[in-house]
Order: structure tokens, then C-alpha cells, then sequence
């Protein structure tokens, strides 16, 4: 299954002009967005509304530093990410001694911020304006070049979530999620957990905030705005929160209705409200939690009666 998924990415650049390859490779940065939000949202079960302006922050330092410093573009990344990394922690810092809707709220209010930030600080961020800079080398500039250089991101950041949400540390949070309470009993630090799962979740939201510094090469106020970390979450509703990879297929919906759909009808973003809407009532769990739930449901149907489900796979 995922070897097919791989294999239908790496076909995209064969099948489609160039405007539609740029387009997969936004799909893919904002999976990357939607899939750092899942981590904490559909493990930790902690729903966040900061890590638009998380990524935002990566994309203004890689941009300014090109920009302003002429600084390389690979080293400007690393700064961004960590930059982004080190907002994650004192973001971390103060909402997990919160849960539930005053943690939505809070991260709301940190995230709203950074924007102020951003919009006021005009010495540095070029306030409405914004940065704009060309950082991409030139081997980068052909779009099919730009579209495998994000595929490959994706993947290698795709599978360190994964590998993260499937480790020991990563169930703990699984375990968090279900009952605080019983993990504190069983000698967790519930508190040391959460901040560790916010901060590595918000470097996965700066690399890909990095990276959309190279795509679009201009950052402003919106790039950090509340919309942001609304459109990624919802994503990640879409896909399925608690998936991981429901972030792919909620990127792919959403950045195809507010991409393709808006040419055809300036009532897009009805459409969009109407695709949550029907996500929330027939496949509450998410379009991928959804096939899961269904696959699992023929798979038990299959089953002879009385037969384990380790003996049958045998």
C-alpha cells in the first residue's frame, strides 16, 4: 500500500503541466503542517490552534535572513526550524498546564501574538508588505526538481512522525490522551511528556515552514494568521486526526478546493464549510479513519467465527 502511494507522488510530474506540480508540492508541504498538528492533536489529545503561526515563524526567518543577510538558504533553513522549534517550547511552556477548551483558546492567543508581531514589527517583518526573496538554487527552479526535492522531505519527515507516534514515548502520549490521571499513578510525567510531544511537533510544523519559504518565496502577516493553523487543522479533521497520514489525503482535498475549485466558482469557500460539514457527520473519524474503520469492519466479517484474529492472519 504505501509502496502504491509512493509510486502514484513520484508519477505526479508525468501526468500534470507545471502550474499543477507546484501545486502537489504545496499539498505536500501543508501535509507535513496537518500531520505535526495530528501529532499533538490525535496522540497527545491536545487540539492546537498556534501551529500556523509556528510555521509562519520559520518561513519570516529564512526569508529574512536571505533576504536582508544574504545568508545561504540551506543555513537560513536550519535556523528557521530551529527558530520555530524554540517558539514550540515556550509555547509548550505555557499551555500545558492547560487542557481541553482552555488549551484551544490559549494557543489561539499565542498564535494571534505572533501575528501582532509580525504585522507591527515593520523594521524587520516589512509589516503588510511582508519579505519577499528568490532563495531556490537554480537546479530548484524547474518545478518537477521542486517537486521530488519536497516529495523527498515529505517522505523522510513523514516517517520520522510515524516512527515518533510509535515509540514507546509516542504510546505514552496515546496514554496521556486516554487518561492523565492513570499515567501520573503509573509514574509518568505527564507534564515533561506533553512539553517534549508541543516542541518536537512544532519543529516538524518550522521544517515545514522552511520549505515553504522555498515554494513561495514571500512571507506576511496571513502566512502566521489565524486562518493558518485553521486551514491545517482542518486538514487534519478532514484526514483524520489520530491517522497521522490523514494529513496527506485532508491536504490534498482542501488545498484542491481552494486551488482548483475557486477558478471556477468564488463560492469555494462554501464548498470547503460544506466538505467539513459532511467529514463531521458521515465519517466523523476522518476520510482515512474512515477507510480504516471499514477495512477493519469487512476484515472481521471474513473472519470464521470463533477464529482469533493472529491465528487468521497465519
Amino acid at each position: 500500500m504505501t509502496i502504491a502511494v509512493l509510486a502514484g507522488l513520484a508519477a505526479v510530474p508525468f501526468f500534470v503541466g507545471t502550474y499543477k506540480t507546484m501545486l502537489a508540492s504545496q499539498m505536500l508541504i501543508f501535509a507535513i503542517l496537518a500531520m505535526s498538528i495530528d501529532v499533538l492533536a490525535g496522540f497527545a489529545g491536545r487540539t492546537t490552534l498556534c501551529h500556523g503561526a509556528i510555521f509562519g515563524v520559520s518561513t519570516y526567518v529564512v526569508l529574512y535572513l536571505t533576504s536582508i543577510d544574504a545568508s545561504s538558504p540551506w543555513l537560513a533553513a536550519v535556523l528557521g526550524i530551529l527558530a520555530a522549534t524554540l517558539v514550540a517550547a515556550i509555547f509548550a511552556i505555557l499551555a500545558i498546564r492547560t487542557a481541553g477548551v482552555y488549551f484551544l483558546l490559549l494557543t489561539l492567543a499565542l498564535g494571534m501574538i505572533i501575528w501582532g508581531i509580525c504585522l507591527r514589527w515593520t523594521s524587520v517583518t516589512g509589516g503588510e508588505n511582508g519579505i519577499r526573496s528568490t532563495i531556490r538554487p537554480d537546479w530548484l527552479l524547474d518545478s518537477a526538481n521542486f517537486y521530488y526535492f519536497t516529495l523527498a522531505i515529505f517522505v523522510v519527515l513523514a516517517f520520522a512522525m510515524w516512527r515518533f507516534v510509535n515509540s514507546p514515548f509516542g504510546l505514552s502520549l496515546q496514554g496521556i490522551r486516554e487518561s492523565e490521571t492513570r499515567m501520573r499513578a503509573l509514574g509518568y510525567n505527564v507534564s515533561l511528556h506533553l512539553f517534549i510531544g508541543f516542541t518536537i511537533s512544532g519543529f516538524f510544523a518550522g521544517a515545514a515552514g522552511a520549505l515553504y519559504a522555498f515554494f513561495n518565496g514571500f512571507v506576511s502577516p496571513t502566512t502566521v494568521a489565524l486562518g493558518q493553523s485553521v486551514a491545517a487543522l482542518l486538514m487534519a479533521i478532514v484526514g483524520g486526526v489520530g491517522t497521522l497520514f490523514g494529513g496527506l489525503v485532508g491536504s490534498i482535498m482542501v488545498t484542491a478546493v481552494q486551488d482548483i475549485v475557486s477558478v471556477y466558482t468564488d463560492r469555494w469557500s462554501m464548498l470547503l464549510g460544506l466538505m467539513f460539514i459532511g467529514a463531521m457527520v458521515f465519517a466523523p473519524e476522518g476520510i482515512l479513519g474512515k477507510i480504516r474503520t471499514m477495512l477493519a469492519s469487512r476484515a472481521a466479517q471474513a473472519r470464521p467465527a470463533g477464529t482469533p484474529p493472529n491465528q487468521q492472519r497465519r
